[in-house]
């Protein structure tokens, strides 16, 4: 069995991109009509929800391809299957039960899908060729993955790779949400492992656990998946990747030398460095469509906050908010994500405390707000609070908004969550998100 290479899809970046800027006009558009209407009703606060942009524009349909050509006869780097994953490799991905191969595919036999956040069926089209090899625990019912692109050379698979690792950053799987990364070391020439979740049930998620790794010629992929209460380790999965990638290297080059090591990082937002990627956006159960991404206007904040960034001799500062085109939800749906960069680290703090003191105290200066903290965010690099605002308008309305203020360094993040009917987060969603949101911004220029 020998797989086969694929012709490039088409492009529909520039047009979903055009879709969404426009969407995110009319928003706004839509949001400033109603800051005029609710500010005339509800005293001394602003109950517009703060949502902007959005498209329902498609992509290109995974798995397009065209006319396979002779290149893969021309080359017998991984021409069968003898080296792929075989069932003795995966047992270290659990102690109990037994794996065993249920799939071996190539070439036009392979899944329009086979790892999480695939949007086209070949990463490297014009390769030599694409292998899929699936396994399975019989007791426990778990379920792995090798995926292996082999490239025409190593400059191609150097590309291929950072296409794969890019799938993954900017995930566009409804329902997924990134746990957690590392880069790894050892494991070919470079890798990467992402921690993915998918709608929580009562007590568990289903949790896909994906390595990619560079292997000269080769980009290879090893996903495992588990239902379980937390979010798994990577050591699991790096040993498998690592003994599939030395079982592959001979012929393809790119072996790697040194121990196997999973260092934690964030994989790279390279849409809009500085924020969020749509795979940090937390789980609704209600929502099944992925979060987009837009480029926002930047408010005054929901009427408690009092931003008023123009007067606070900020440096620079961006919103952007995402939304869910497709899924059956409200207009207002939405997160938004604005970060401050200050000239100091002192400056940024003294912004965020100021923020913080009219939130705390916003009932005494706006006679229809109440507000209550949600809890505080602290970690080696980000110190921050959550709050649950209510706007009482005066005719029987009432609008909640779930606001976060955090900072690093010299940058602020404020993070705004209109709450709407069946559609809201848990304190802890929030805040992990607020904690994700600051991380981000650290590349924020």
């Amino acid at each position: 069995m020998a797989g086969s290479h694929r012709a490039q899809r088409g492009g529909g970046r520039a047009a979903a991109r055009e879709a969404r800027r426009q969407q995110a006009r009319k928003r706004n558009q839509t949001i400033a009509a109603g800051v005029a209407v609710v500010v005339l009703v509800g005293g001394g606060g602003v109950a517009a929800l703060n949502a902007f942009g959005g498209d329902k524009t498609e992509g290109p349909k995974a798995g397009a391809s065209g006319p396979a050509d002779d290149k893969s006869t021309q080359s017998n780097v991984l021409a069968d299957d003898k080296l792929l994953l075989d069932a003795a490799s995966a047992k270290t991905l659990g102690a109990t039960g037994a794996w065993t191969v249920t799939g071996t595919a190539g070439g036009d036999d392979a899944p329009d899908t086979s790892f999480a956040c695939q949007p086209q069926r070949v990463a490297d089209p014009a390769g030599l060729r694409t292998w899929v090899r699936t396994l399975q625990n019989s007791v426990t019912k778990e379920t792995a993955v090798q995926y292996v692109d082999v490239s025409n050379d190593k400059t191609a698979a150097a590309k291929t790779y950072n296409l794969v690792v890019r799938w993954l950053s900017q995930c566009s799987s409804p329902q997924t949400r990134l746990s957690a990364g590392y880069v790894t070391t050892g494991v070919g020439q470079a890798g990467v492992i992402a921690v993915f979740g998918q709608v929580p049930g009562a007590k568990t998620t289903k949790y896909r656990t994906v390595a990619v790794t560079l292997a000269g010629q080769a980009t290879m992929v090893v996903e495992h998946d588990t239902v379980t209460a937390t979010p798994p380790r990577p050591d699991a999965v790096l040993k498998v990747a690592n003994a599939a990638a030395k079982k592959i290297c001979a012929q393809t080059g790119g072996c790697g030398t040194g121990a196997a090591l999973a260092k934690p990082a964030l994989l790279p937002n390279v849409d809009t460095p500085g924020f969020m990627a749509p795979a940090d956006l937390p789980l609704l159960p209600e929502v099944d469509k992925p979060w987009v991404s837009a480029p926002a206007q930047t408010g005054d904040g929901t009427g408690c906050e009092k931003l008023t960034l123009k007067k606070a001799k900020a440096s620079k500062y961006s919103t952007v908010t995402y939304v869910a085109p497709g899924a059956k939800v409200p207009t207002e749906f939405g997160i938004d994500d604005t970060v401050v960069k200050f000239p100091t680290a002192a400056a940024a703090t003294d912004y965020a405390d100021k923020i913080r003191k009219n939130l705390d105290n916003c009932e005494k200066n706006v006679s229809n707000a109440q507000t209550e903290g949600t809890g505080s965010v602290k970690t080696s690099t980000v110190t921050g609070k959550s709050w649950k605002a209510t706007y009482d308008s005066g005719d029987g309305k009432k609008f909640h908004y779930r606001i976060g203020v955090a900072g690093s360094g010299d940058r602020v993040v404020y993070l705004l969550y209109p709450v709407l009917k069946n559609l809201d987060i848990t304190d802890a969603a929030f805040n992990e998100t607020l904690v994700r949101a600051v991380d981000r911004s650290v590349v924020y220029k």
